[in-house]
């Protein structure tokens, strides 16, 4: 029997067993989410999650998928990466959250 990858909750594509992975705190631990749900994302989705909101963000008005992907710059993010392959993994790195 064949094994189905997990669907990541932010971009609904697959998550390949041997591409990179990450567990996201809903509510951030550092704000009241330490033992609290997560959700399975790939790496890049949860990278992107981070770039964009704050923890304090995160804890407030973020804390579900649906929350997530309603947010206007991770909707665009998820259009963009809905284009690539479930095992799509981008060399680049660094935040891209813009200053306030």
């Amino acid at each position: 029997m064949e094994d189905t990858p997990p669907i990541c909750p932010l971009c609904h594509r697959p998550i390949p067993a041997d591409v990179p992975q990450s567990r996201h705190h809903l509510v951030p631990r550092l704000r009241g989410g330490k033992g609290g749900d997560t959700v399975l994302l790939h790496h890049i989705c949860h990278k992107e999650i981070h770039a964009t909101l704050s923890e304090t963000e995160l804890a407030r008005s973020y804390a579900t998928p649906e929350a997530l992907r309603a947010h206007p710059r991770l909707a665009k993010f998820i259009a963009w990466v809905a284009k690539r392959p479930p095992g799509f993994n981008p060399r680049s790195t660094g935040s891209r959250r813009r200053a306030r």
